[in-house]
């Protein structure tokens, strides 16, 4: 029983992460069939409105301020219903802290070249300053403008930027340790309206390894407002626990169904943990080599 389970598991590895096709989010460009073949996209009456991502045959992770839908048909798109919806029981609408949901599809899909799942950052996983990225969605190409038929799935590059620079640019209380920021600081790339659910993606050797959640922003590829997703490695004990599928398999018992996490560590990025936001510099070096301007700056 123990080797079924370990091999089942190493199936499902094998296949996470893998886009065989793969050689308007604001600032993006039409992908290519099949280059993201985790990507979902949720519809309610036969309409966009989020995004999600594949990650086994039986769930779709995505955010939890988005809803149940279904889309699509033939063997590069496939319609499924959704069976049950479970938002993070500590998400926060207010601050959008904990903004990430499963969705359980109403039967299992058959993975094809054009429909797989994607590998999830496994606990620890450290995607510092600089990490390339992509987000890929169905959403407005900018600030309340749809994307245009034929409405071809957008993919956009966008920098991982670390939460300490991203807190500077935000302000202080809105990004917490379940966030993970990303896009260009000088404005033009980002997710947008629409793409709310979807994954942001990172590429380690031959896989495809999902660090975030789209959530939300200040407008739409705005610099110095870069888009604020969910961290996808802070919540796999609570993705395994529910998302565990068991599947009977003959006498053999019951086979369990993880989605595949990897841990993703890449060394020649700087670590964000060494920024420090301009105008804290600015008042220590007040401090150090103006310590009698203290009394004026604390009153």
């Amino acid at each position: 029983s123990t080797r079924l389970i370990i091999y089942i598991y190493l199936i499902s590895f094998s296949v996470c992460g893998i886009a065989p096709q793969n050689p308007k989010i604001v600032g993006g460009q039409d992908a290519l069939l099949g280059s993201w073949p985790w990507q979902v996209s949720l519809k309610k009456f036969g309409s966009h409105f989020c995004g999600g991502s594949l990650i086994n045959k039986n769930w779709v992770l995505s955010a939890a301020h988005c809803v149940s839908g279904s889309g699509g048909n033939t063997d590069t798109q496939v319609s499924v219903g959704i069976d049950e919806i479970t938002a993070h029981p500590q998400y926060d609408s207010g601050t959008s802290d904990n903004d990430i949901a499963l969705l359980r599809l109403s039967s299992p899909v058959k993975f094809t070249n054009y429909i797989r799942p994607v590998c999830l950052a496994a606990s620890d996983s450290a995607f510092n300053n600089g990490t390339a990225s992509w987000v890929t969605g169905w959403g407005n190409t900018a600030l309340g403008v749809p994307l245009r038929p034929p409405q071809t799935l957008q993919e956009v590059k966008v920098s991982v930027i670390g939460n300490r620079q991203c807190s500077c640019l935000y302000g202080s209380g809105v990004i917490t340790n379940n966030m993970i920021c990303a896009g260009d600081l000088s404005g033009g790339k980002d997710a947008c309206q629409g793409d709310s659910g979807g994954p942001m993606v990172s590429k380690q050797g031959s896989r495809w390894i999902q660090s975030g959640v789209v959530s939300f922003g200040e407008g739409c590829a705005l610099p110095n407002r870069p888009g604020v997703y969910a961290r996808v490695s802070i919540y796999q004990f609570w993705i395994n626990s529910i998302s565990e599928t068991g599947a009977p398999c003959s006498s053999f018992g019951l086979l369990i169904f993880f989605p595949s996490w990897v841990f993703f560590l890449l060394p020649e990025h700087p670590n964000s943990l060494s920024f420090m936001c301009w105008e804290v510099a600015k008042l220590k070096t007040i401090i150090l080599f103006f310590p009698a301007c203290l009394t004026h700056l604390l009153l």
